[in-house]
C-alpha cells in the first residue's frame, strides 16, 4: 500500500486573484505587500550583484581562470561530500528520534523531546571548538561529520516530529486492516507522508552546511566558506573570493532546484480530521531499557561534550577574575541585535508569505525562493556586499546597527518564512472574504484576523531568527559598529588565539540564552502533543 498523492492542479485565474474588494482596498492591499516584497527582493539581490560586479571588474577571462582551477574542484568535492553525508545522517538520526518520541511508549517522552532539540541551541562553531579543545584528533572530514550531524539534526527532527504528531492515524489503520505489518506500513505509508517534512528539514541542513564557517575552521576542513574567508583576510584577493562565492551561489541554486524536483507538486493530505485522535503507540517492551540507554549515550555525546568542555575550561580559569561588566555589555548588545533582527525578519517574512499565498504568480514564487538562496551564502559574503553598497551609495549606514540588522534579516528570513507559511496555509481564505464583505480594509484584516491567527507561526519564526542572529559570526565580524562586540565575536576572538578558558564564559552564556527560544518552542510543541492526546 502506498500513500495516494494528488497532483496539485494549476490554480485558475479566479483562484490566483485576490478576493473581490472595493477599489480602495484593492489598491492599498497589494501596494503594501508589493512594497515589502520589493524591499526584500532588492536587498536580497545585493549579494548576488556584488559577486557579479566583482567578476565584471576583473574581466571574464580572469574570472574563468579563477573558477576553473584544480583547487576549486577540490573545494567542490569537499563541500558536496560533507553536505551529502551530514544531510543523510542528520535525517536518519532525526527520523529515528522523532519516531521514538511521537510513536512509541518511550518513558519520559517530554524530557527526551527537549533533550533531542537542545543541541540546536549550541552554536555549531562552539561545538566544534569544544570537541577540538578536548579531543584534538577530532578533525578533518569525519570530525566535521560528527560535530555537524550532532549540531544540525534538530532541523530535521522538529518538522518530522510535528508531522508525526499531526498525521491522520486513519492512514495507518487502513494499512493495518489490509494486513500490512508495522514495518511495511512505516515504509509505504508513514515515510511517503513525511516526505515534505524530511525534504524541508534536509534542505535547511544542507543550506546551513553550505554557509558554515566556524566549525570547518576549527576542524581544519576546507570548504568554499573557509576558502572565501582566507582569500579575503589572508591573501587579500577579493576577486578570487568573489569567484568562489559565485560557484557557491550556483551550487545553492542547484540544491534548491533539486529539492523542488524531488518534492514535486504532489500534495500529501495527512492532517487528522474529525477530532484529536492519536495513533496507537508502539510498545517497546523489553527493548525499552536498551532504547533509553541508547538515547542517554547519544545525549551525552551531543550535549555532554560541549557542556563538559565549557565547564572544564571554566574551572581551569576560575582563578582569573570574571569580567562581569564586559559580559553584561556583550550580552546586552547580543540580545538587542537578536531582537532587532528577528522583528525585521518576521515582518518581511509575514508580508512575503501573505503575498505568495494570497496573490501567487511567478514574481511571488521567485521572491519567496530568493531568501533561501541568500540563506546558503556565507555571512562574510553578505556582509561584504552590504559594506560595498553602503560605502558607495549609503555612506551614513556604514558601520551602523541598522545595516547589521538588515543583513541579519536577509540571512535568516527563511527561518521565519517556514513556520509562518505553515500556519497561514491553514487559515481559510473565507474569513478574509467575509471581513472584506463587511467593509474592512486590508490593513484592518491583517491586524484583526490574519495576524492573530498567524501568531503561533510568527512566534516560532521570531524565536528561531533571534537565536540564529545571536549565534551569527562572520557577517557580524564585518558589519558590527566600532566598539560593539557580541558573544559570538568574543568567543571567536579568544578561541582563535587558543584562549579556551577566556572564551568559556561567553560561550556558556551564548548557549544559555540560545537555549531559551529552543526550550520554549519545544515545550510548546509538547503541550500541543499532550492536548492532541486528550
Amino acid at each position: 500500500m502506498t500513500v495516494t498523492t494528488t497532483p496539485s492542479t494549476p490554480a485558475t485565474g479566479r483562484d490566483r486573484q485576490p478576493p473581490r474588494r472595493s477599489h480602495g482596498a484593492h489598491r492599498h492591499g497589494p501596494v503594501l505587500l508589493l512594497l515589502a516584497v520589493a524591499v526584500v527582493t532588492v536587498v536580497s539581490v545585493l549579494p548576488v550583484l556584488y559577486v557579479v560586479m566583482r567578476a565584471w571588474e576583473v574581466g571574464w577571462s580572469t574570472a574563468a581562470g579563477l573558477v576553473f582551477r584544480p583547487r576549486v574542484w577540490r573545494l567542490l568535492v569537499n563541500t558536496l561530500s560533507i553536505a551529502a553525508t551530514v544531510g543523510v545522517l542528520a535525517t536518519v538520526v532525526a527520523t529515528t528520534g522523532a519516531w521514538l518520541v511521537e510513536r512509541t511508549d518511550l518513558p519520559g517522552r517530554r524530557l527526551w523531546n527537549v533533550l533531542l532539540t537542545l543541541p540546536y541551541a549550541v552554536p555549531a562553531f562552539v561545538a566544534g571548538y569544544s570537541w577540538v579543545s578536548l579531543f584534538p584528533k577530532v578533525s578533518g572530514f569525519w570530525g566535521a561529520v560528527l560535530v555537524l550531524t550532532l549540531s544540525y539534526y534538530p532541523l530535521v527532527y522538529l518538522p518530522v516530529a510535528a508531522a508525526l504528531r499531526n498525521m491522520d492515524p486513519a492512514l495507518e489503520e487502513v494499512s493495518r486492516s489490509l494486513g500490512f505489518g508495522r514495518r511495511r506500513s512505516f515504509v509505504q505509508v508513514i515515510l511517503p507522508s513525511l516526505r515534505p517534512a524530511l525534504l524541508g528539514g534536509a534542505l535547511l541542513v544542507v543550506l546551513h552546511l553550505l554557509a558554515e564557517f566556524g566549525t570547518f575552521a576549527f576542524l581544519n576542513y576546507a570548504t568554499f566558506t573557509t576558502a572565501i574567508f582566507d582569500q579575503y583576510t589572508v591573501a587579500f584577493n577579493g576577486a578570487a573570493a568573489a569567484m568562489l562565492a559565485l560557484v557557491l551561489l550556483v551550487l545553492c541554486v542547484a540544491v534548491l532546484a533539486l529539492e523542488m524536483l524531488v518534492r514535486g507538486f504532489a500534495r500529501y493530505d495527512t492532517i487528522r480530521r474529525g477530532g484529536n485522535v492519536r495513533a496507537e503507540r508502539v510498545r517497546l517492551g523489553r527493548a525499552a531499557p536498551f532504547v533509553t540507554l541508547g538515547l542517554v549515550a547519544f545525549s551525552l555525546v551531543a550535549l555532554g561534550v560541549p557542556f563538559g568542555s565549557l565547564i572544564y575550561w571554566l574551572s581551569i580559569g576560575r582563578s582569573a577574575s570574571l569580567p562581569v561588566a564586559e559580559l553584561l555589555r556583550t550580552l546586552t548588545a547580543t540580545a538587542g541585535l537578536g531582537i532587532g533582527g528577528a522583528v525585521v525578519a518576521v515582518f518581511f517574512a509575514l508580508m512575503l508569505v501573505i503575498y505568495a499565498l494570497r496573490y501567487g504568480g511567478i514574481g511571488a514564487l521567485l521572491a519567496d525562493r530568493l531568501p533561501y538562496m541568500i540563506h546558503a551564502m556565507p555571512g562574510l559574503v553578505v556582509g561584504l556586499a552590504f559594506v560595498f553598497f553602503a560605502v558607495r551609495f549609503a555612506m551614513p549606514l556604514y558601520q551602523s546597527a541598522a545595516l547589521l540588522i538588515a543583513a541579519y534579516a536577509i540571512l535568516f528570513l527563511p527561518l521565519a518564512q517556514a513556520p509562518i507559511r505553515g500556519v497561514l496555509a491553514q487559515i481559510p481564505r473565507d474569513l478574509e472574504e467575509v471581513a472584506q464583505s463587511m467593509g474592512r480594509g486590508p490593513l484592518a484584516i491583517l491586524w484583526r484576523i490574519t495576524l492573530p491567527l498567524a501568531l503561533p507561526g510568527v512566534g516560532a519564526g521570531f524565536a528561531l531568527v533571534c537565536m540564529k542572529v545571536m549565534n551569527e559570526l562572520t557577517a557580524t565580524l564585518v558589519l558590527r559598529p566600532t566598539g560593539v562586540e557580541t558573544l559570538a565575536t568574543m568567543v571567536w576572538e579568544h578561541t582563535t588565539n587558543a584562549r579556551y578558558a577566556a572564551s568559556a564564559p561567553y560561550a556558556m552564556l551564548l548557549i544559555l540564552i540560545s537555549g531559551v527560544p529552543v526550550y520554549l518552542l519545544t515545550m510548546r510543541s509538547a503541550m500541543r502533543g499532550d492536548e492532541g492526546a486528550t
